[in-house]
């Protein structure tokens, strides 16, 4: 039993020390790349006489490192969406780096927990090598969920701002450019980003429109339709911006008083989730060979994986009858 906890143990801070290397990793290549750049010498000055240069203004995916991995997730069209998700989070990560991360992890957690668990429990390598390859993912859907609740926690104050801007006299687009001095992230470089877009010579409409595919968020998608709407047909826009920031704010109230009345809710289905887990871990520690027969024996295996999947279906169920949007 003893031995069994350790080796559990063991695998996670080993899985977790690798996520934080990979981690570490990402977030430094972009800094050593702008090092790099500052640091060599020009390419112009290295090429030879004769050879043409293709500067490009974006970066594109890098196809000589994960040439599989790049064609695997094109073929099941896979690459976009990553990279839709990695843009919402505001990282700087890439999707072929992000699946050799996910592949890096299950592998080292596979690895220690199948040297470490006795043989006879064949599934925890396995699912340890699961866990561990599923946590960059989690950190990505975490952070952009924060990001995107913390975008929608300054935009009502943002649109007040443009609409304060406008009367006193500035445009639109100016008014979008002073957003990123006067408003902290993520809001300021969405803005910012917006902006520069028009600037560089891009339709204002399609740089709202991009702006609204950055942050699937109601509240921007009313915004970006009010703003196009008042172009069409005119109107005030200054008092359009007040009134949408005064509904954004009164929503983002009424759903702060949901979450708190259906918290007890939400607290329910984690007690039920994590009730089975308990016990098992005390039977596992009272009587090792009653528990021993969902880890040796086939049929054990169907009823553990059967109890382990409608626990989930419960939890997922609960979970959406308390999640009310508004």
């Amino acid at each position: 039993m003893a031995f069994f906890l350790i080796s559990f143990i063991a695998v996670w801070v080993a899985a977790l020390g690798v996520w934080f290397l990979v981690n570490r990793f990402f977030r430094n290549v972009d800094r050593d790349r702008v090092k790099q750049r500052i640091l060599e010498k020009p390419k112009a000055e290295k090429r030879q006489k004769g050879q043409a240069a293709t500067p490009t203004l974006i970066a594109s995916e890098d196809k000589k490192t994960g040439r599989l991995i790049l064609r695997i997730l094109r073929k099941f069209e896979l690459n976009r969406k990553l990279q839709v998700l990695i843009e919402q989070a505001g990282l700087k990560w890439r999707p072929v780096r992000l699946v050799h991360g996910c592949v890096a992890l299950f592998l080292a957690a596979f690895l220690v927990s199948y040297v470490m668990i006795p043989p006879q429990y064949l599934l925890l390598p396995v699912l340890c090598g699961v866990v561990a390859g599923t946590l960059p993912i989690l950190h990505l859907v975490r952070t952009r969920r924060k990001r995107l609740w913390r975008f929608e926690e300054q935009f009502p104050e943002s649109l007040e701002f443009v609409a304060r801007s406008m009367r006193a006299g500035h445009a639109f687009s100016v008014s979008l450019e002073m957003i990123h001095r006067e408003f902290q992230e993520p809001l300021a470089s969405e803005f910012r980003r917006a902006f520069d877009e028009h600037n560089l010579g891009m339709p204002l409409e399609v740089a709202l429109q991009k702006l609204a595919k950055r942050v699937p968020l109601l509240d921007v998608h009313f915004f970006v339709s009010a703003v196009l709407l008042q172009k069409r047909i005119g109107g005030n826009l200054a008092e359009i911006l007040d009134k949408l920031a005064y509904v954004i704010r009164e929503r983002f109230k009424l759903r702060g008083k949901i979450r708190a009345i259906s918290a007890h809710g939400r607290m329910t289905g984690m007690a039920l989730t994590a009730i089975p887990m308990v016990v098992a871990l005390l039977m596992l520690y009272v009587n090792p060979e009653y528990v021993s027969f969902f880890a040796r024996e086939t049929t054990g295996h169907i009823m553990a994986g059967i109890a382990a999947g409608l626990q989930l279906v419960g939890y997922l169920i609960i979970m959406k009858i308390v999640n009310i949007e508004v």
